[in-house]
This record gives C-alpha cells, sequence and structure tokens, in this order.
C-alpha cells in the first residue's frame, strides 16, 4: 500500500499572519507553523496502475501544525485557537 511519505517531500515553514486575541482584543502578528508537502521527483519503482493514477492525480500542499496560539500582550498572554478553520490549502 502507498503512503504520502512515499510520494511527497515534507518541509517545515512558518507564515506571519495577523490575528487578534478574544480575550484582550490585542492585534498582532503571529508565526504560524505549516508543514509543506511537495511531490517527489523520483517515485517508487514497483506501482500498480492505481497507485500511478493516485500519484498523477496529486497536488503540493500545505497542513497547518499550530492549532492555539499565545497572546503577545505582556499582561494577557492566554492561549487562543486560531480563529480560521483552514487547514489544508493547496498549492
Amino acid at each position: 500500500m502507498l503512503q504520502e511519505r512515499d510520494i511527497f517531500d515534507e518541509k517545515q515553514e512558518n507564515k506571519r499572519a495577523a490575528f487578534s486575541c478574544p480575550h484582550c482584543r490585542e492585534s498582532n502578528e503571529y508565526d504560524v507553523r505549516w508543514l509543506r508537502r511537495t511531490k517527489k521527483r523520483n517515485l517508487p519503482k514497483n506501482l500498480n496502475r492505481d497507485d500511478r493514477s493516485r500519484i498523477e492525480k496529486s497536488r503540493d500542499y500545505m497542513v497547518r501544525i499550530d492549532d492555539v496560539l499565545g497572546c503577545k500582550n505582556m499582561r494577557c498572554r492566554k492561549r487562543f485557537d486560531i480563529p480560521s478553520s483552514q487547514t489544508v490549502v493547496f498549492i
């Protein structure tokens, strides 16, 4: 059975995004960690027809690693969920 790691190379990267803390309402820039998965150039040799079609249809994408951020306001410092429901982005 073909697995994700057989098809994709993984690399972690940070993206900056602006969020406001729901507790103190202060807006700030935060680094959010993402995992970028790009299709490998050299694919495994012994693939059946179904696996080949699955690989051809696959696209590069990013998965958000962080779900919770800590407020940067020194008086608040509470943790809050990232308000966006988008956890996967196709590239």
